[in-house]
């Protein structure tokens, strides 16, 4: 089947993208060199940077999130591909204000080869800058083995919370400690009924029935194993709300933040279907929810499907996840 997508050349994908980007939010960023994303008053910022990286394709993730209250600077890769680790290098140096610079990193292969590479390099230079990976999918590997787990749409409100740690004046320690905490209480699984196609060469990235789902299908189309016949929003929801509550270990009169991700073609009707559903699944567990998005945060082009995220929350996160923002697709 021929793609159709409203593109010039497939090379110029990422390039053209980010200079849409800047365009359209002239007040809030800025593009630097080697496809960086800049907040346009990282120039004045007394505090704690954070510095991400990330492969494009997966709009408004990750660039969309830069400016005041969270990103700092996001080093963008070509279409699903990490960028290289001089970029990032770079871009520790340029946002490196005095106090130092959180460098989040999403577990995916290429990431993380780039992330260890740029944290070597930026150790010979006496930077200081720590490392947070995110790495929060429960279909790919146990809680046990985190490590071996995928980073998805976590790393959004990892970096709100973060950026407002870091807004609040916290030193580098506490702003990495805060991020770190939050990582290892959240949780997220993902859900497709169609793959995405990559948009350069027109490769579908995952070939489903008509009457079948996935869940666990990772960001890039990776089978997650659980493949079945297609169920309704109320058993997808209380499927997925068992598995991340189990996982996370959420119990009887705790708060969770809970995140339903469009991952790029399911509509919005769809996702508030979702996420009243595993508000009421959560209801009967006696667990509630404090805080919550609904929308695209992190895409895979057109794929059908949904990442539900959950975390849990207490009165310190709740603070800094509603503290002000100001991003492109972020607003606080």
């Amino acid at each position: 089947m021929k793609m159709k997508k409203f593109i010039n050349d497939p090379d110029n994908l990422t390039s053209e993208l980010l200079e849409g980007l800047a365009m359209a939010n002239p007040d809030i960023l800025e593009l630097g060199e080697q496809n960086m994303v800049i907040n346009k008053l990282l120039g004045s910022a007394d505090r704690v940077t954070i510095v991400t990286q990330g492969g494009s394709g997966h709009e408004p993730a990750i660039e969309g999130f830069v400016g005041e209250g969270m990103v700092d600077i996001d080093v963008v890769g070509d279409v699903f591909a990490a960028p290289g680790p001089q970029a990032c290098v770079d871009a520790i140096k340029l946002a490196d204000k005095g106090k130092g610079v959180l460098y989040i990193v999403l577990n995916h292969a290429g990431d993380m080869l780039t992330g260890n590479m740029t944290m070597k390099q930026v150790k010979k230079l006496g930077l200081n800058a720590v490392k947070v990976v995110t790495q929060e999918d429960v279909s790919n590997a146990p809680r046990e083995n985190a490590d071996d787990r995928r980073g998805l749409v976590g790393c959004i409100p990892t970096y709100k919370i973060a950026g407002a740690a870091a807004a609040e004046g916290k030193s580098l320690e506490e702003v990495a400690a805060i991020a770190q905490r939050f990582a290892d209480n959240m949780a997220t699984l993902a859900v497709a009924v169609r793959g995405a196609t990559h948009p350069q060469t027109g490769t579908l990235l995952a070939d489903l029935g008509d009457d079948e789902m996935e869940i666990g299908m990772g960001q890039h189309g990776e089978e997650g194993g659980g493949r079945q016949p297609m169920k309704s929003a109320d058993e997808t929801a209380a499927i997925m709300v068992n598995a991340l509550v189990a996982d996370i270990g959420i119990e009887d009169g705790e708060k969770v933040m809970l995140i339903i991700n469009g991952s790029g073609a399911t509509t919005l009707m769809e996702q508030l279907i979702v996420y009243r559903a595993a508000v009421k699944e959560l209801a009967k567990k006696n667990i509630e929810v404090v805080a919550n998005f609904v929308g695209e945060m992190l895409t895979v082009q057109e794929q059908a499907g949904f990442q539900m995220f959950m975390a849990r929350m207490d009165d310190e996160l709740l603070r800094l996840w509603n503290a002000p923002c100001n991003t492109p697709y972020l607003k606080k």
